[in-house]
């Protein structure tokens, strides 16, 4: 038999068969031919017979055609029966498409692979996308939708009409008609409906769109050519305006890991004037407070997993808040009025910490995994926001106004307050300045711990985890003004969304470069920074 004409006869059988045959579980006898023709003829041939396996809407469609994809479907030489074949070694497992059942073992060489090409790949993607348009559920739904959107089709056409008329949910049904604007491009549809499709995907706004405009513009001719161009200027106008409110985003989020980070020092250095070099010390044994506690809830049910945060923080505060006033008590209290002393102790400090750490846990960073609530992200717009960053910056934002009501509303933060403007008065008042030192220095660095918790879910736990926030900690607080809790917001805030900015277009290293000879150029004109302190934290 001539080979156009058994491919003719193929073809009508397919079509013949999605006339006659009803759609359901019903139809399992009328689809089986449907699926056997898939290996007959050349790749467009086995297109067009997906095409109609996917228009039959029956079950059995989206396996067999998953499998096509991924290179598993299998014809039998001897009647031509089609099969999912599951490889195990040199043997091979055939399961009916229709049914799911293992109907038998045979060598692999002796079934014929059904053969795929690229295009027909792409083919199938959307075929399978547009299958699953129908699926009661939503996010199921809109995955389809988007897989249609992105690799659009013209024979999708009709399906996606149908989709869109019986779509309920008001996003999916607007992903559907951007789907059917991108298949429409790629039709050789009428001026009117281009023109519409054009303005659909302007409406969308993002790259994706833009690609498919500007490659309009490109081949198409007259009015279309000219709307093509025009939308896809105004998308990237557009994201260039997103592209600045991104930048913030993140200069935010850095600002609030900054924030946390630097808020202790700024107790620390504030009340008492001490320069600690073990600060980033401090950060780190929280982050491997928080790796600790996850340990232990890795050994529970793992349904209690994402409580472990909730545990990790108080659990941190004390660890780090304990170790500073130990580190208080037994050398800081002796170098008061010796900075430099002070400097190197705190420095020596450090460096035995790191070995502590090294030495209990290793060299090698440890894991420490996001709970649920803090995994993934959301679009907001043409924004990209990531729900752990979102839950620091909160968490941020809710310690520092902890701590504001701590020195507004407390007795402990009078205390700190008076000796902070005058240390011998406070003395003479009855205040105990060196409680007030050592559980002032604890509450420094247990903030400090509780930014470790907060680093732990973005950055690497390993003992090296402080020093790369240590320096930028100082600037946020020389900049802001020393011991000025309002200044280390506002220093951090700046700092970061200022180093955001600057990376698109100096790239990282540079960037930081430049924010510290601005930060030097700065204390030349304002030394005591943005929102200097009064006091003794001011005359030293």
């Amino acid at each position: 038999m001539p080979t156009a004409l058994r491919r003719l006869i193929g073809l009508l059988l397919v079509s013949l068969t999605l006339v006659m045959v009803p759609t359901g579980a019903g139809a399992q006898d009328g689809v089986r031919p449907m699926i056997d023709i898939l290996a007959e003829g050349n790749f467009r041939d086995r297109r067009a017979a997906a095409e109609a396996l996917a228009a039959t809407g029956d079950p059995a469609a989206a396996p067999v055609l998953t499998a096509l994809l991924e290179g598993n479907l299998y014809g039998r030489p001897s009647d031509g029966a089609v099969f999912i074949g599951v490889e195990e070694g040199d043997q091979l497992t055939l399961i009916d498409p229709i049914t799911g059942e293992t109907v038998d073992q045979v060598a692999e060489r002796s079934m014929d692979k059904v053969r795929v090409n690229n295009p027909l790949r792409r083919s199938l993607r959307t075929i399978i996308g547009v299958l699953t348009l129908s699926n009661p559920d939503p996010a199921i739904r809109m995955e389809a939708a988007e897989s249609a959107f992105q690799n659009p089709d013209p024979n999708t056409i009709d399906t996606l009409d149908a989709a869109i008329a019986a779509e309920e949910n008001s996003a999916i049904r607007a992903v559907l008609e951007q789907a059917r604007a991108a298949a429409i491009l790629d039709d050789d549809a009428g001026q009117a409906d281009q023109l519409a499709a054009i303005e659909t995907l302007r409406d969308r706004g993002d790259r994706d769109a833009q690609a498919l405009l500007n490659r309009l513009a490109q081949q198409a001719e007259g009015p279309v050519a000219e709307a093509a161009g025009d939308a896809a200027r105004r998308i990237e106008s557009n994201l260039a305006v997103w592209g600045i409110g991104q930048d913030a985003v993140y200069g935010l989020s850095l600002g609030s890991v900054l924030l946390l980070s630097a808020i202790g020092l700024a107790i620390t250095f504030g009340v008492m004037g001490v320069i600690n070099m073990a600060h980033g010390e401090m950060v780190m044994l929280g982050a491997y407070s928080t790796f600790v506690v996850q340990e232990i809830f890795r050994g529970l049910d793992p349904v209690f997993f994402d409580y472990s945060i909730f545990v990790a923080l108080p659990v941190a505060f004390v660890v780090a808040g304990g170790v500073g006033i130990l580190i208080e008590r037994t050398v800081i209290q002796w170098l008061y009025g010796r900075p430099l002393e002070t400097l190197m102790a705190t420095w020596g400090i450090s460096l035995i910490l790191q070995q502590t750490v090294r030495s209990i846990f290793g060299p090698t960073n440890q894991q420490v995994a996001n709970p649920s609530f803090m995994s993934g992200a959301f679009e907001l717009g043409h924004l990209t926001i990531t729900y752990n960053r979102l839950w620091i910056f909160v968490g941020a934002m809710v310690v520092f106004a902890a701590l504001v009501l701590i020195l507004r509303r407390t007795p402990f933060g009078l205390h700190m307050r008076a000796v902070t403007q005058n240390r011998a008065m406070a003395a003479n008042m009855g205040i105990r300045t060196a409680r007030v030192d050592a559980l002032t220095f604890g509450l420094g660095s247990g903030i400090a711990g509780i930014a470790g918790v907060a680093l732990s879910q973005i950055d690497n736990v390993s003992p090296n985890l402080g020093q790369g926030y240590i320096i930028d900690s100082f600037m946020v607080v020389v900049f802001g003004g020393v011991g000025n809790l309002w200044g280390t917001f506002a220093g951090a805030m700046t700092l970061g969304v200022a180093n955001k900015f600057l990376e698109p277009w100096a790239g990282a290293v540079v960037a930081k470069i430049l924010i510290l000879v601005l930060i030097i150029l700065f204390i030349q004109r304002r030394p005591r920074g943005l929102f200097p302190v009064r006091g003794r934290a001011a005359e030293t």
